[in-house]
């Protein structure tokens, strides 16, 4: 070809085209994504791995923990539980002791009375002898204008032979304003006659219930007792209408 004064010359290079590299290129790099795309997913999966394995000792860990507090939760629970039965013992124990002692007090009491009038039964004073009413008793029955009563009759010697005799029981009170009385057979259903029969050697106790009417204050008591026999002994005796509650 022919070449033309005066023009520029320009330098042709000419690059072979080869398919085969650019397909080689390409799959390498497909590789290399593929690659990289599971190393990245199996590394997710082993720090998955490794966070359940963790977590799960974690639950290990804190089941054991929750099983050990719960286990010293009971065992407190348990003493304190231990503690408020003995402090309830003990505070039962008390009372049992301090109505034990209140009984035994009681006891002493009745005892000392029994063994006060055994020994006026049998070693009398000078001033007292033969049939003696010694006490009135009046307990509210629980009922309006109810009351149990007991009468202690006993006779008083060195020597104690059989006594026979009787006893009036009166009520003495007001009634509308004036002065009222009633004998024991009207105030109890148990008593027929004006006066309750006496028949010991020692002593002896007459007790029962009384009702007192509508309408009357009872103010005191005024017991009769007669002996019968060679020697007839009458003695009366007053008490005031004191009512000792249950």
């Amino acid at each position: 070809m022919a070449l033309v004064k005066g023009s520029k010359k320009t330098r042709v290079q000419i690059v072979e085209y080869r398919l085969r590299d650019r397909i080689l290129l390409q799959g390498s790099l497909l590789l290399l994504a593929v690659v990289t795309a599971v190393a990245c997913y199996y590394f997710g999966l082993k720090q998955g791995v490794a966070g359940e394995e963790k977590a799960l000792g974690d639950i290990e860990r804190l089941s054991k923990d929750l099983a050990f507090y719960q286990a010293e939760a009971q065992k407190y629970e348990q003493q304190f539980a231990n503690s408020k039965l003995a402090a309830e013992v003990d505070r039962q124990a008390s009372e049992d002791v301090r109505q034990e002692i209140i009984s035994l007090n009681d006891e002493i009491a009745r005892l000392r009375e029994e063994n006060t009038f055994y020994r006026g039964l049998m070693a009398p004073n000078q001033q007292q002898s033969g049939l003696v009413i010694d006490a009135v008793e009046l307990v509210g029955a629980g009922q309006p204008r109810t009351y149990a009563y007991k009468v202690v009759v006993k006779q008083l010697a060195t020597r104690h032979n059989l006594l026979s005799g009787s006893l009036k029981f009166t009520v003495h009170g007001v009634e509308a304003g004036l002065d009222k009385s009633y004998l024991l057979r009207e105030l109890s259903s148990a008593v027929t006659t004006d006066t309750s029969k006496l028949r010991f050697k020692y002593f002896q106790v007459l007790e029962g219930q009384l009702i007192l009417p509508e309408g009357f204050e009872p103010k005191g008591i005024e017991l009769e007792a007669r002996s019968t026999g060679k020697k007839p002994q009458t003695t009366r005796k007053k008490f005031g209408w004191l009512v000792e509650e249950k």
